[in-house]
């Protein structure tokens, strides 16, 4: 059983790092990204499906991090998946300022082809549309993030709780331990004052049997030589 829940934390961790570098290599393809502004949307639908499976198995490690039996491997699955967690809220900041970037270099690159000449009607069509399309992009990838960030804000306060309720326990059982160990000296001194009243028994029953055997000796002594 023990061996079973080795192998699927492995894969848990395999799997999170697998949806990290591919979050990395479309964040750097929206760095490099030159237009037009329906590939930068579509890239970033890729990223958030790569941070939603990402933040799936996040979960799956923390309640694998709970069903841990030893304490010590609970909490190194817990300090774990909080190291994950700022690392994709790092990656939303940096995807966050990439988008930006991208689209302030796409909005010049169109405003450069408008100057540069051609149909003014059409190309104040085109740029009219493209920032329109800008603005709903920039307002619905902001939107996604701080939803993201939120929930992981939620997130991490529940791990914070987990880890505060695990140290309680510990100390409960410190304190546990402390009673023990206080009523474990207490049986040593009885068990020692015992032993020091059966010695002292011993030596009463000594000394009585003692003068017993005097006492009928003197009566011996005194019926067979009464001069």
């Amino acid at each position: 059983m023990a061996a079973s829940k080795d192998v699927h934390v492995r894969i848990c961790h395999q799997e999170i790092v697998k949806y990290d570098l591919e979050i990395k290599a479309l964040i750097q393809d929206i760095r490099e990204c030159t237009g037009p502004i329906s590939m930068l949307n579509d890239l970033n639908a890729q990223v958030k499906d790569k941070f939603q499976l990402l933040r799936l198995r996040i979960q799956d490690l923390e309640q694998m991090a709970k069903e841990q039996d030893k304490e010590s491997d609970k909490q190194s699955l817990l300090t774990e998946m909080e190291r994950h967690k700022k690392q994709m809220l790092s990656n939303q900041t940096v995807w966050r300022k990439a988008n930006l970037s991208c689209k302030q270099a796409i909005d010049n690159s169109e405003k450069d082809d408008l100057l540069q000449g051609g149909d003014p009607t059409r190309q104040r069509k085109i740029t009219k549309e493209n920032l329109t399309q800008s603005a709903s992009g920039i307002t619905e990838s902001l939107m996604g993030i701080s939803r993201m960030m939120s929930q992981q804000v939620q997130q991490s306060e529940v791990a914070m709780q987990t880890l505060v309720t695990s140290s309680r326990t510990i100390l409960e059982a410190n304190e546990e331990f402390k009673s023990m160990s206080g009523t474990i000296q207490l049986g040593r001194k009885l068990i020692t004052k015992y032993n020091r009243r059966e010695l002292t028994d011993k030596l009463l029953i000594f000394l009585a049997l003692a003068l017993f055997l005097a006492t009928v000796l003197y009566i011996l002594k005194k019926r067979l030589f009464p001069f």
